[in-house]
């Protein structure tokens, strides 16, 4: 698919100052203004990323009433319920707490509702299990901020709920209270107490927080209270999963707990991730937090999607090996599972696609599609297409879908449009639920294309690849790979950086593996390896002229215990 080339260019006297104000190369005071870091203090706090950089949990509002409310009921050994949510997100910020709750010597159980049984949240069928088991306080992790009906009757029946969540809750221009005037005010369950960075407001560094990132607040807050606060750092492992599963914006606190995380994780003390770590296959290089997002998460999520998630939680806390071990081992096969599904929900999608066609919101259905596995199907439709997707498994009459969205598509808004043949819906910006009758599908394809084709231009779904730096390619060396590495770890909000080189001779290009593109790049005189994974469809095309501009992020390889500098390049274009 043809993209659009943005290349990122700065005043070259600022560069000069920051890169010497800072000491660092323009190549990557480059890079630092591109992601709004603009001054020497911002670079050296990006930098110096730490556990000392860590915000105050008491910062979040709620957190002293809930931290005081939770250690009364550990003095008074009342019995807790940790609800949280089925995937990795909601499952990491169970164990974390729950761990804590026990280190502390609270008498603890916890409950993960199923995809298939319960749906997402906090509901009345949780309640109903803790007042069976005598629970007197309910903790929510990654869920609950909109769950009136179960606050409510967890209050009829006399047990107190703390509700921590890192969702958007509901807002009214009437407040609370019903009175009239002033900013819009948040809508909330009438919980014993309510930590969710959401409500610190939009701009505060913490609103970027994670079910797991505020579970792990709330635990160091409890230790504290226990002068144990250095135990909290063994929690870090799984908060840097939570964080990176929920595609997190890796700066602020989540950049530290990323990056702290991976150090403990490193470790490998946690028997449950170090058998989940084997199971991959790929135990080095699944530290990396671009490859956990192909190894250790999905094994994860899988359990979530195709089962009960509660196997999760049981990995992450247990300190037997041999329980890990199984654990892992069944997670392994659950997602093996879930590749296969996906891989026929995804090839029957593609032939409906091709058999139908679209327009510029792509919206396909057919009868009982693994519900858990259409998140996914539907993410890769925007990658093949460069297209909104919405993809739905019919069952008895009633159409369930997810969707999936570009960025220039807002596709929870898009559908609130189609109100009138949705029965409900739920999500953010990107990626969204939805449910309506199957008869009402046409109807809700209709809407939705009618309304993007109002608000979206045809350019803008045109792919974008941002590239960061202009640079010689002399300039890419292990000097720059050095400092570079600093930047790390990436992800979502501070991604790899891909840097772009004009006029390249492209030397001895080739097809290796699974449609891999394998080269050398050169200019001057100066050759490079490199490697465009995937990208053997522009084999032809390179012959067809002598130079490329070429977009690129410069990696270190390995192979035969030498280092060498090769680029991972990410797309061509002919030379002006």
């Amino acid at each position: 698919m043809q993209k659009k080339w943005i290349i990122n260019r700065t005043n070259r006297e600022f560069i000069d100052y920051l890169s010497k104000a800072a000491g660092i190369s323009p190549i990557v005071a480059q890079i630092m203004i591109n992601r709004s870091i603009k001054t020497p203090e911002k670079v050296k706090s990006f930098f110096s990323a730490s556990l000392d950089t860590l915000s105050d949990p008491y910062e979040l509002p709620g957190m002293e009433r809930a931290v005081d409310r939770i250690m009364n009921a550990i003095s008074n050994g009342q019995r807790m319920l940790v609800h949280g949510d089925y995937d990795a997100d909601g499952t990491t910020a169970t164990a974390i707490l729950v761990e804590t709750l026990l280190r502390l010597d609270g008498i603890v159980e916890y409950f993960i509702p199923t995809r298939f049984k319960h749906g997402y949240g906090f509901h009345g069928a949780a309640v109903e299990i803790a007042r069976d088991h005598n629970v007197g306080l309910i903790i929510t992790v990654d869920c609950g901020i909109s769950s009136f009906e179960a606050v409510e009757l967890a209050n009829s029946l006399g047990i107190d709920v703390i509700v921590t969540d890192h969702h958007e809750p509901l807002w009214s221009d009437k407040g609370i209270d019903g009175g009239e005037g002033g900013a819009a005010s948040a809508v909330l369950p009438g919980a014993f107490c309510i930590v969710n960075p959401k409500l610190t407001g939009v701009d505060n560094p913490l609103s970027i927080l994670t079910g797991a990132g505020v579970s792990l607040k709330l635990s160091m807050a409890l230790m504290a209270r226990r002068d144990e606060m250095e135990d909290f750092t063994s929690l870090l492992d799984i908060a840097a999963i939570g964080t990176i599963a929920d595609v997190a914006p890796l700066i602020g606190d989540n950049r530290a707990i990323v990056k702290e995380g991976l150090r403990v994780l490193a470790n490998k003390k946690r028997v449950g991730l170090r058998a989940l770590l084997a199971a991959t296959g790929m135990s080095e290089r699944a530290l990396e937090p671009d490859f956990m997002s192909y190894s250790v998460i999905p094994r994860i999520n899988a359990a979530g999607r195709m089962a009960d998630a509660t196997s999760v939680v049981k990995l992450l806390i247990t300190e037997s090996l041999e329980e890990a071990e199984t654990i892992a081992q069944y997670l392994n096969s659950v997602n093996i599972e879930r590749q296969r599904v996906e891989e026929y929900v995804l090839e029957m999608s593609l032939i409906q696609v091709q058999r139908k066609g679209f327009d510029k919101v792509i919206v396909i259905a057919d009868e009982g599609w693994h519900e858990g596995v259409l998140g996914i199907v539907a993410s890769k439709m925007v990658d093949r297409y460069g297209l909104p997707a919405v993809v739905f498994s019919m069952k008895n009459g009633i159409a369930r879908g997810s969707a999936r969205s570009v960025p220039e598509l807002d596709i929870c808004d898009a559908i609130s449009h189609c109100s009138e043949c949705v029965i409900q819906f739920g999500g953010h910006r990107q990626a969204a639920g939805l449910t309506l009758k199957e008869e009402d599908i046409d109807r809700f394809e209709t809407l939705i294309n009618e309304h993007v084709k109002k608000t979206i231009a045809n350019s803008d779904f045109t792919p974008i690849i941002n590239i960061d730096a202009d640079v010689a390619l002399k300039d890419v060396n292990t000097k720059l790979l050095t400092e570079l590495s600093r930047l790390s770890p990436y992800g979502y909000g501070n991604p790899e950086p891909i840097l772009g080189a004009k006029g390249l001779m492209t030397l001895n290009p080739r097809i290796v593996g699974k449609n891999h593109l394998k080269l050398r790049l050169g200019y001057n005189g100066y050759i490079i390896d490199a490697i465009g994974y995937d990208l053997g469809g522009y084999l032809q095309e390179l012959s067809m002229h002598e130079r490329f501009d070429v977009a690129f992020t410069p990696t270190i390889n390995s192979y035969n215990g030498i280092r060498s500098v090769q680029l991972n390049v990410k797309a061509f274009r002919p030379s002006d």
